[in-house]
């Protein structure tokens, strides 16, 4: 006869594996139709369990978009401010790490894309994907003041900020360009705005 251990390991196991599949399919349908468009009787269905198995497993809305949250999150690996500084590493100032910027970015919005537009779409109605959101733009503002480290000054910072914007990158995309003539449009952006702020100083 199975131990008690053997038989709590088992189930707690099956719990697990109903959690994961409830989040799984929670992260489906908001990419399909948005976040507050989905009910949990949606997710049950996908996920192949009852409403009720959702609800004790995540008995407000708010756990839930958190739990989805934390796995979008890795799935997309969005730049850490703490990783900034090693991010440009090695770098010279100028035009190198405009371009490495430019280039990280760009690696990361082909990961985030789909999930930003979805959680953007309802951030003022859901305080989870506001503070998701506001985390990926710390961590962005942080890569853009590396890059333009070591004289940066806010308003350089907030000015190549807007040019690195998921919304700018999106209108490129739409561009019957190569993607290296629209990297190289965008440093050169960067580049003028850059001149521009000093030679307001």
């Amino acid at each position: 006869m199975p131990s008690r251990d053997y038989q709590m390991r088992k189930r707690a196991k099956a719990q697990d594996e109903t959690r994961a599949r409830i989040v799984e399919a929670t992260t489906e349908l908001h990419a399909e139709q948005g976040v507050i468009s989905t009910s949990y009787v949606q997710i049950a269905e996908r996920a192949g369990v009852g409403a009720a198995t959702v609800y004790r497993h995540f008995p407000t809305p708010g756990s839930l978009f958190e739990a989805c949250g934390a796995t979008i999150w890795d799935r997309i690996k969005p730049p850490l401010p703490e990783q900034a500084p090693e991010v440009m590493a090695g770098w010279k100032p100028g035009r190198p790490r405009l371009e490495r910027l430019v280039d990280e970015l760009d690696r990361f919005f082909e990961r985030a894309a789909v999930w930003i537009e979805v959680a953007a779409r309802d951030r003022d109605r859901v305080p989870e994907l506001s503070a998701f959101l506001d985390q990926v733009d710390a961590g962005i503002e942080a890569l853009v003041r590396e890059a333009l480290a070591p004289d940066a000054g806010t308003r350089d910072v907030g000015v190549v900020a807007a040019l690195c914007d998921i919304a700018v990158w999106q209108r490129f995309r739409k561009l019957d360009e190569r993607p290296e003539e629209v990297r190289t449009i965008l440093v050169g952006l960067l580049e003028c705005s850059m001149a521009r702020s000093r030679r307001r100083i």
